[in-house]
């Protein structure tokens, strides 16, 4: 008999939801509880206690750490508030979803924290992606941010489309959070705009959900296999080529996932990078799994010689150009 779990309150099953989209969002099986924490728990609840217990434990999802869950953050620090990812994104959403819902009700000081908080974490993401993007040397760094940062800002905005009512009392916290990665080109000095516009110049294309891996059921043995933030996929094709858990077969797989990813995802170029950090780490380990690929996938193979002949020095230098033509065209404030 499959055993069920029922939480005890609406609180603990919103505890549970933040628990799993922590530990799973960045990885190749996401739960899907986006809709739930970011808004719908919140508008379902109508009790002041079990709202203020929610909002204080998304808060707290802050001190978390990202390290045993994710491979895509920048920072020295390991836990979510001293880093930029993804999961700042999925925080500001549900923070966002606590501020709209203590608008509508009325809780003015309770809106005024989470306010803060908001505004206090794009102030942090805003200044962290000025000192990368204005020092040469970082350009790598500011291509990185510049991806979180735009996907920061639309989970923000997920997370303000829930917001319901009588549209007067968003007004200002709309103006003060919202599409600033679009049209909201006031707030933050135009920070956002800046890293909004280095994302679609250069790296839009890795913006992608990487369905073709998701299947590869062997990626999912240790964190050490968790997929970092693309295209910069270099150094993880030479840890899937040398990884002591990974089998030939495992290899071939991951490697005929990665060869299909090429002609399913237009224009992203993060696989290629890996194809190549794994061939340059171990010629043999690439050459046997090639070998055992399905007849489609090793034709397909053979097609992708042009990108596979670039080697990670010139890669680099032409995303690092990227950025150092947009500074010098583009004032930042």
């Amino acid at each position: 008999m499959r055993a069920t779990y029922e939480p005890a309150s609406l609180a603990e099953y919103f505890f549970l939801c933040i628990a799993a989209h922590h530990t799973t969002v960045a990885t190749f099986v996401p739960t899907d509880v986006d809709a739930k924490i970011r808004g719908l728990i919140w508008q379902r609840s109508a009790d002041s206690a079990e709202l203020h217990a929610m909002c204080e434990f998304a808060l707290g999802w802050a001190d978390w750490e990202l390290a045993p869950v994710s491979r895509r953050f920048l920072g020295a620090g390991l836990r979510l508030r001293d880093t930029v990812s993804g999961h700042n994104g999925e925080w500001l959403s549900v923070v966002a979803g606590a501020h709209g819902r203590f608008l509508n009700r009325g809780d003015g000081e309770a809106a005024e924290r989470t306010g803060d908080a908001i505004d206090a974490e794009l102030q942090r993401e805003a200044a962290t992606f000025l000192g990368a993007f204005r020092e040469p040397g970082r350009e790598i760094e500011a291509l990185l941010l510049a991806a979180s940062l735009t996907h920061n800002l639309g989970d923000l905005d997920q997370g303000i489309s829930f917001w319901e009512g009588r549209a007067s009392i968003y007004e200002g916290s709309k103006q003060r959070f919202g599409r600033l990665a679009h049209e909201n080109r006031e707030p933050y000095g135009g920070t956002f705009q800046t890293a909004a516009r280095l994302y679609r110049d250069a790296m839009a294309s890795e913006g992608h959900r990487h369905y073709p891996l998701r299947p590869v059921k062997c990626l999912r043995q240790s964190a050490d296999l968790l997929l970092p933030q693309g295209p910069f996929l270099d150094d993880w094709g030479a840890r899937v080529g040398t990884h002591d858990l990974l089998s030939t077969d495992d290899r071939a797989e991951i490697l005929d996932a990665l060869v299909k990813g090429c002609k399913k995802v237009p224009n992203q170029v993060g696989y290629f990078r890996a194809m190549v950090g794994f061939a340059e780490a171990s010629s043999k380990n690439f050459a046997s799994a090639a070998d055992r690929l399905h007849a489609s996938s090793k034709k397909e193979l053979k097609h992708l010689h042009k990108q596979l002949s670039v080697n990670r020095q010139s890669f680099e230098a032409s995303m690092r150009k990227r950025v150092q033509t947009l500074r010098a065209t583009l004032p930042v404030r």
